[in-house]
């Protein structure tokens, strides 16, 4: 009972400190493993000290007691600069105790004898500081120490105080977790006296080595960033290493703190805002983000430089007078219509019809006598390119309708009364839509020329003859109005 209230003891002081080589991150290191205690340092004889001390020092099966289970518990804490503060407590049985006698039966060439005292409990509680080297020699696995403590030692019925020098050597797997290797000498107080019985363990010094697992813990992490929250200037967000812990959602290299756009990739200059278009203003204040401007116009550009913006000038690549909508005051036609309020600026036209030419009878009498030389290849929608009147109607009609921009066509196919209803109105629709199709294509507006199929409905000729018939078949281009709603009477 007494040896297990000293256990007890030996535990509860344990756990009220410190052990092995944890860093200001992690401050506290738990450790826990085996021990062997060697008496021969205390043996006397040797040559030296040396030789008497640290000759046999790994001569394991003849000197080391080991209690073959768990046999020590630590607990250390760093107090900075390298340095920690750690007690341990440990347990043995010691059944080989090494006397110096050379003429006792069964000594070993230097003169010792290894006794067994009578399996005497062992119990030892010690304090210490330690100072670690890994900062050093710069290294991120390997922790080599020095220790300076002292403890109290319980050896059968005898306890005894003792001074503890050591060293040790750490490897650490992860940051967290290591082995730590430790060696003490335990000088006593007391000691065995040469001059007595060698055999009676009274109080000797002794070597005590330990092999452990270590764990360092106590770093605390808020955020979960992986950044302990003494080095994290976020400690409550989670962020990046090389900001410190703080985050940058955006990943444009600026901290969310410091950033006016922290949810939108941006520039340093900027204050991690973005700018779509390069012009030096953020988007956030740009009023055109996508186009390049000037900051007197909010980001605007003004292409002109009449100081109207484009989207508010009606001539953006022209400078003109605020007056006049940023255009300038032109009649590039002559028409006396100012460009500004011109349909038709290139194409002369009375202001009455918006600066736009009107269609007379004889321009729709024109595009009459043309549209009937369009040619079709046989039963189909398709030019009949070798024709060369028909290809010099096509483009006398496409310039008529280039001189009126604003007026609205309608071309119209026909054919005679061969064949059946339903196949001659495909044909009449396919052929104007193929009028229609090339006009577009050469620069008619879609909106201003449409198509529509009569069949055989229209006729203008009579279709009992070969001749009326080659006249049925025809296209004809129709004026349906213009700018000023003016109808033609189709003809």
């Amino acid at each position: 009972m007494k040896h297990l209230n000293r256990l007890l003891l030996g535990a509860m002081m344990v756990l009220a400190m410190s052990s092995h080589a944890q860093n200001s991150n992690n401050p506290w290191a738990l450790s826990f493993g085996v021990n062997a205690v060697d008496t021969r340092a205390s043996a006397g004889g040797g040559k030296n000290w040396l030789d008497a001390h640290v000759s046999q020092a790994f001569n394991v099966s003849e000197n080391w007691n080991i209690l073959p289970s768990i046999s020590y518990l630590g607990l250390a804490r760093s107090i900075g600069d390298n340095f920690s503060v750690g007690i341990q407590g440990s347990i043995n049985k010691i059944d080989k105790f090494v006397v110096f006698d050379p003429t006792a039966p069964g000594h070993n060439s230097s003169g010792y004898v290894v006794t067994n005292p009578g399996d005497l409990m062992y119990y030892g509680v010690d304090a210490y500081v330690k100072y670690s080297f890994m900062s050093l020699i710069k290294s991120k696995t390997i922790d080599p120490s020095l220790r300076l403590g002292g403890g109290y030692t319980w050896l059968g019925d005898n306890s005894y105080g003792t001074v503890n020098p050591g060293a040790g050597l750490t490897f650490w797997f992860t940051e967290n977790v290591g082995l730590a290797l430790e060696t003490t000498y335990k000088k006593s107080f007391g000691d065995r006296s040469v001059y007595g019985d060698p055999y009676t363990p009274d109080s000797p010094s002794h070597f005590q080595h330990t092999a452990g697992i270590v764990f360092q813990f106590g770093g605390k992490d808020t955020d979960g960033d992986g950044i302990y929250d003494k080095d994290d200037a976020c400690p409550e967000v989670a962020g990046l290493k090389q900001f410190n812990g703080c985050p940058d959602t955006d990943g444009d290299g600026i901290i969310d703190g410091s950033d006016a756009c922290p949810t939108e990739f941006g520039l340093a200059a900027l204050n991690g805002c973005p700018d779509k278009d390069g012009d030096g203003i953020a988007d956030k204040d740009d009023a055109c983000p996508d186009t390049a401007g000037l900051a007197a116009f909010k980001g605007c550009p003004d292409t002109d430089g009449d100081g109207l913006t484009d989207k508010d000038d009606k001539c953006p690549t022209v400078a003109g007078p605020k007056s006049n909508g940023g255009c300038p005051v032109l009649d590039a036609d002559k028409d006396g219509v100012p460009d500004l309020e011109d349909d038709c600026p290139i194409v002369a036209g009375p202001a009455s019809n918006k600066g736009c030419p009107v269609v007379t009878e004889e321009v729709v009498e024109q595009l009459r006598t043309q549209a009937r030389e369009i040619n079709f290849n046989s039963g189909k929608a398709t030019f009949n390119t070798a024709n060369v009147k028909s290809n010099e109607s096509l483009d006398a009609i496409k310039t008529i309708l280039k001189n009126y921009p604003t007026a609205k066509w309608e071309v119209q196919g026909h054919t005679d009364s061969t064949g059946g209803a339903k196949l001659n109105q495909k044909l009449s629709e396919d052929r104007a839509k193929a009028v229609v199709d090339l006009m577009v294509q050469n620069g008619i507006k879609a909106e201003n020329i449409t198509s529509k199929g009569y069949g055989p409905s229209k006729p203008v000729a009579s279709n009992k003859t070969k001749e009326g018939r080659a006249k049925n078949r025809r296209t004809e281009v129709i004026y349906v109005g213009g700018v000023d709603g003016m109808k033609v009477n189709m003809k």
